[in-house]
């Protein structure tokens, strides 16, 4: 007889949350567990639902599960996980991301399940809300952690802000990264010439790319500020914005005050974004608030050097001088001056790129997918499950 595990999201779009919930769930298939995710539909990308199906993944719809705060629409999804964990009878609850994360596992409490994991995926603490809502989610944080038995976070510096805050105990903690599959990464990535003719980019030009969601959290208003800095002292840099979002337009509009409109390309929603991270020169992530930072892990596993704000989890991707630059947050000049040194450097990129492959390795899918499966088997040994 397998474990069965119930994991709860609230929605899977385009991003790194759902890709490493969806990759975790796999990896869990594949270790013999029986797994099912429970997900807003109605909340999720259509084409990432069915690349999860694809993938094995077998999904439930709680259409309620939203992921902003309606608490009509919360009690709703708190009573259809419960009902939903009775007809599953799951013997561990895996919860993904802040909202789903105290929906779920209020419902695995009341519902009696055995073993309960919480998985944040990043945190609230700082960068999304102001300090009144932040204290609340806080709060609740702290509230919720006394239901699970795990709390997986991204980088031991996830753990350190966490407790931090008072949330759980450091038994509790375990750090399992966001698996990038490093190998298939190179295998399927074009070179830089055929990355560059297919996208439209100069040969010659310095391209720094950024990739998310174009929402404020990632700072990408930070980099068109930078850009004219970085144009005055590298005249072939240019700017690949890689995603969309409601930002999109106040950052085009920004380009065009600064007198950088020509030197700013934003690609909207791409599936294949091997393509743009090939094409790349330095891949850069200026958020004001990161779980770990995938696509800067993806970027490192090509050779390619990156630069980042030192929040979150990204220093413990980064190390600063060996692979990638890191700037101190909500600062576009150093921004610009770390995009400028690695401009005008062209050994110096080779230098860090070389060594990113290497230190890319440490938050590979083999890594992670071996992490995760230790956590569950110490987990069902515990708790004497089967």
């Amino acid at each position: 007889m397998s474990v069965r595990v119930l994991h709860v999201i609230t929605r899977l779009t385009v991003g790194g949350s759902p890709e490493n919930t969806v990759s975790t769930v796999v990896a869990l298939e594949r270790a013999g567990y029986l797994c099912t995710l429970a997900v807003s539909f109605r909340e999720s990308d259509d084409a990432v639902l069915e690349d999860a199906r694809r993938r094995g993944c077998r999904l439930l719809d709680v259409p309620s599960l939203g992921r902003e705060v309606a608490l009509v629409a919360d009690v709703v999804a708190l009573g259809k996980l419960v009902r939903l964990i009775g007809a599953e009878r799951p013997h561990i609850v895996h919860t993904h991301t802040s909202k789903a994360g105290f929906v779920g596992r209020l419902a695995a409490r009341l519902a009696r399940v055995p073993a309960v994991i919480h998985q944040p995926h990043g945190h609230v603490f700082y960068g999304y809300f102001g300090p009144r809502r932040t204290a609340v989610y806080t709060a609740l944080e702290r509230r919720a952690a006394v239901w699970c038995d795990r709390i997986i976070t991204l980088t031991e510096r996830g753990t350190e802000e966490h407790l931090a805050r008072g949330i759980g105990r450091p038994a509790q903690y375990v750090t399992v990264p966001s698996g990038v599959p490093t190998a298939r990464l190179r295998a399927t990535a074009p070179s830089r010439p055929v990355a560059r003719a297919r996208l439209g980019v100069e040969a010659q030009a310095y391209l720094v790319a950024g990739f998310g969601r174009l929402v404020p959290i990632k700072g990408f208003d930070l980099l068109v500020e930078a850009l004219p800095r970085l144009r005055a002292a590298v005249p072939s840099a240019r700017l690949l914005l890689v995603g969309d979002g409601p930002e999109r337009a106040a950052l085009e509009r920004r380009a065009t005050a600064l007198g950088v409109a020509d030197r700013l390309h934003v690609t909207g929603v791409v599936r294949d974004v091997v393509t743009s991270l090939a094409a790349a020169d330095v891949v850069a992530a200026p958020s004001r608030n990161e779980g770990m930072g995938r696509a800067l892990v993806e970027a490192m596993a090509l050779g390619i050097p990156v630069v980042g704000a030192a929040v979150g989890g990204i220093p413990a991707v980064i190390v600063d001088g060996e692979c990638g630059r890191l700037v101190p947050p909500e600062d576009p000049a150093a921004l610009a001056r770390a995009l400028m040194e690695l401009g005008r450097d062209e050994p110096l990129r080779r230098k860090l790129g070389e060594a990113a492959i290497d230190r890319a390795e440490a938050f590979s899918t083999a890594v992670a997918d071996a992490k995760m499966c230790a956590v569950y088997e110490a987990l069902v040994r515990e708790k004497r499950i089967l």
